[in-house]
């Protein structure tokens, strides 16, 4: 969660309380608004605090029209129903709720089985408020069986964790909370994600893994996970370094596995240890849920594994967290009962249809130069082409804003900082209407932006996010 600091000056004069939000009689017990940075000295009345604070949030964007985030934002009315009856139940609590307890492990077993591990049944998992939390805990796992096979050396030997530039930066965040050093392999030309060889070469004894992207949030594309195992049993054959892989399918492991199902990245390799996923991604669940799975019992160190009993009978429990809301759990089983696997398929099949029909028409308009074409993940990322000199990315991202859509732009890390691009996230309600009415408005935009003098945007940082 992002970190905020209290107001930099006292509390402003509140807005005023349009008299209809009161009593039957308008000015009735109508006073001052409350403040905004500070707990009021009384009460309001429900229909009141509501209608302020439905109000302010008037002002969000609209999320349907988000291209920049991953997240879920539309599912069917029965999961809000669902949700609504679930908020109050505590997932921790799993004696008291046995039987979202329950719906939680079936979920659990789904995976395995969809990610093919070799016994489902002996399959380790659980759920996560998302796959920030997911990544935290598999890095734990790796951590602590590097630690268990080099008890003689460790704390004197620092462990490093090898990945690609292009990580989320919940794999930063757990190289610093961890104490892990984060050896990063840069971007080189036209390869915007991780290079086999090149992971293997930043291996030594005190690897604890390599972390391989099935969906880079930058561009889109999938990392050669297979290719990634086999240089690494080369690496072990030559040194004796066993080296495992976690696989971070915050996406794009649940799009592969009913798009590509002759992708082989999954447990079919022996050397991936776990994968995380997250289910308010392609999972198709509100936020926030996130899944995190390991091969076996070994890969999973018990040490790390917490039982708890004060709530009632013995459960084991892997979390950074304790508290949280059953909800989405429930939300991501009826999704997986609703849809089974051909109705992932081919809602998955549509989100990456629109996603490829867009980019070519974008393509077609002869201004920008696509990176990617939405055939891996359904993401693609364009910049501007080496002719256009009057705008740029950041123009583009500033100008759509002020028609609702949010498109991030941003500049690609080392080694290609020279690289700004625009990103189109496609997800399931982003329909090819919207897909339409998108590339009208930006077709309507274009005009202007040629005849600008020179690109505007002068605070780059500013202009927009890098939404994950």
């Amino acid at each position: 969660m992002p970190l905020h600091k209290g107001p930099e000056q006292p509390d402003e004069r509140p807005v005023s309380v349009n008299p209809f939000y009161g009593d039957a009689n308008p000015v009735g017990g109508m006073t001052e608004a409350p403040p905004k940075h500070r707990l009021p000295n009384g009460p309001l009345a429900p229909m009141t605090a509501a209608q302020i604070v439905h109000d302010e949030l008037m002002l969000d964007g609209n999320s349907r029209l988000n291209l920049a985030t991953f997240v879920t934002t539309w599912m069917e009315p029965e999961a809000g129903v669902l949700m609504a009856e679930c908020r109050d139940k505590n997932m921790i609590d799993k004696d008291e709720y046995p039987r979202t307890a329950e719906l939680e492990k079936r979920c659990v077993a789904m995976l395995a089985d969809l990610w093919n591990a070799p016994d489902p049944s002996a399959a380790v998992g659980c759920s996560t408020t998302g796959s920030s939390e997911a990544c935290m805990l598999a890095g734990m796992a790796l951590k602590r069986r590097w630690t268990q096979r080099n008890k003689d050396r460790y704390p004197a030997a620092r462990p490093n964790l090898v990945m690609g530039v292009n990580v989320q930066v919940c794999w930063e965040k757990f190289c610093n909370f961890w104490e892990v050093e984060a050896r990063q392999v840069p971007m080189e030309g036209d390869r915007f994600h991780l290079d086999p060889q090149a992971a293997a070469e930043l291996c030594d004894e005190n690897t604890i893994g390599v972390v391989g992207i099935l969906g880079s949030t930058f561009d889109g594309s999938y990392e050669p996970i297979a290719d990634l195992c086999a240089a690494l049993d080369a690496l072990q054959e030559r040194t004796g370094l066993d080296i495992p892989v976690h696989v971070d399918g915050a996406s794009g492991a649940m799009v592969a596995p009913f798009l590509d199902q002759d992708l082989v990245w999954d447990f079919r390799l022996p050397r991936v240890a776990s994968i995380n996923t997250s289910g308010h991604k392609y999972g198709l669940v509100y936020p926030g849920v996130g899944w995190a799975l390991w091969r076996d019992k070994e890969s999973l160190p018990e040490e790390l594994v917490f039982r708890v009993n004060y709530l009632g009978g013995d459960m084991p429990t892997f979390a950074l967290n304790f508290s949280r809301p059953g909800a989405q759990v429930v939300a991501q089983y009826y999704t997986f009962l609703r849809l089974g696997r051909e109705g992932y398929r081919a809602v998955q099949q549509s989100t990456r249809d629109v996603a490829r029909g867009l980019a070519e028409r974008v393509e077609a308009l002869g201004d920008f130069k696509l990176l990617t074409r939405g055939d891996e993940l359904p993401v693609f990322a364009f910049t501007t082409g080496p002719d256009v000199t009057a705008y740029d990315v950041f123009d583009v991202s500033r100008r759509l804003r002020e028609r609702g859509w949010l498109v991030p732009a941003y500049t690609f890390p080392a080694n290609r900082e020279d690289l700004s691009v625009l990103r189109i996230v496609c997800r399931n309600g982003f329909s090819a209407d919207l897909a339409e009415l998108f590339l009208e408005d930006l077709g309507l935009l274009l005009p202007q932006l040629r005849h600008q003098p020179y690109p505007l945007t002068r605070d780059k940082e500013a202009a927009t996010g890098f939404h994950h």
